[in-house]
């Protein structure tokens, strides 16, 4: 039950990486585009909400978790048309995202490689 709960969240965690992906993406490409207002996803805070005080999924929550991709509509902007995407952080962003990502693919890998030992004995 354990890795079956561990597999479900790090399911979750890799939409939402490749989600992010997709927002960042999509900031880098209108970093140009006046009034364009940049995206990005939640998901870190709703996946704690759905944590116990142990740090273990509370029983039912990790269903009703999942990203969500917000518009950061605050009125900082770095350009005088309204546009508020920094190529320098989005890239950032980016590299810090694909990190994850990565890590998240090693541990369902180690977790999956787990699982074989155990059936192949």
């Amino acid at each position: 039950m354990r890795m079956h709960n561990n597999t479900n969240v790090l399911a979750k965690a890799l939409d939402a990486s490749w989600l992010k992906s997709e927002a960042i993406s999509n900031n880098i490409a209108n970093v140009d585009t006046p009034g364009y207002k940049r995206s990005d996803v939640v998901f870190e805070s709703y996946l704690q909400q759905a944590l116990d005080s142990k740090g273990r999924i509370k029983q039912g929550s990790l269903s009703r978790v999942s990203p969500k991709v917000i518009k950061d509509n605050t009125n900082l902007s770095y350009r005088i048309d309204g546009n508020n995407v920094d190529i320098d952080t989005e890239m950032a962003y980016m590299a810090q995202n694909q990190i994850k990502y990565n890590t998240l693919i090693s541990q369902v890998n180690y977790n999956f490689n787990r699982l074989k030992m155990v059936l192949d004995r």
